[in-house]
């Protein structure tokens, strides 16, 4: 296969999508040994540091691995959905800022989705995800703890709610929604917030799930929701206020 690209960073560039294209159409299977450097130089026409680049490409996707050895080289990765959790968060975050979605907006994706686990999560907890949102509560209701660590609890409460639903589809999914919509909410409606009133529905929230009661557990959202929109007004109007 030849290439001809307009420099030398298109070239590793088009070497990386055309293996990662050879790996998600089924050509190259987990697990199976890449050819290697000389021969996929010689494969594409370039040179062995242009194919090392692509490689470095593909590894940071984790869509390979290396190993070393005389039975080493590169190798096609089984890629989980924890592994690409980075990569979404990191996306969804940029696309957030760099598009400034409005609050009202991010809020609506957020809970509309996390509220899709509801009736799963309800059905599905186990005493390990229970026991986690147990802890976060206990941990928010902690006096002394910064507002850095009170939002760092919150997301990690959310993601438990997330992942009690057991689905990995739902969970990468949500990993923009929770590890990344969250911070930037919770970096906006902080200052206007009532600690006790935020555990108190988290408590409430977990108390359904527990039960197994999945329109509760809706519900419980739909209050944390209302809640985070009057705190983002109230927000806002301060703002304007200072503004003027």
């Amino acid at each position: 296969m030849k290439l001809t690209p307009r420099s030398t960073a298109d070239l590793s560039a088009q070497i990386a999508e055309a293996i990662r294209d050879a790996i998600i159409s089924g050509a190259l299977i987990v697990d199976q040994r890449l050819p290697s450097e000389a021969e996929m130089a010689e494969q594409f026409q370039v040179s062995r540091p242009t194919v090392r680049e692509a490689l470095k490409r593909l590894a940071a996707q984790s869509l390979i691995r290396t190993q070393r050895g005389a039975t080493g080289g590169a190798f096609v990765n089984r890629l989980s959905f924890e592994e690409a959790y980075a990569q979404q968060i990191t996306t969804s975050t940029l696309l957030l800022s760099m598009n400034a979605v409005s609050f009202d907006t991010a809020c609506e994706a957020r809970y509309a989705l996390e509220r899709a686990c509801a009736p799963l999560a309800a059905t599905r907890r186990t005493a390990d995800h229970l026991a986690t949102m147990r802890a976060e509560i206990f941990r928010q209701g902690q006096p002394g703890l910064s507002d850095e660590a009170f939002c760092a609890s919150d997301v990690t409460f959310h993601r438990a709610l997330v992942d009690a639903a057991d689905n990995p589809v739902l969970s990468y999914q949500l990993a923009g929604a929770v590890e990344a919509m969250q911070p930037l909410m919770n970096m906006i409606t902080f200052t206007a917030r009532d600690r006790a009133v935020i555990t108190a529905l988290h408590s409430n929230i977990v108390e359904a799930i527990e039960a197994g009661d999945p329109i509760a557990t809706a519900e419980g959202l739909t209050q944390l929701e209302s809640e985070t929109l009057k705190l983002s007004q109230t927000v806002f109007l301060k703002r304007a206020d200072q503004v003027k």
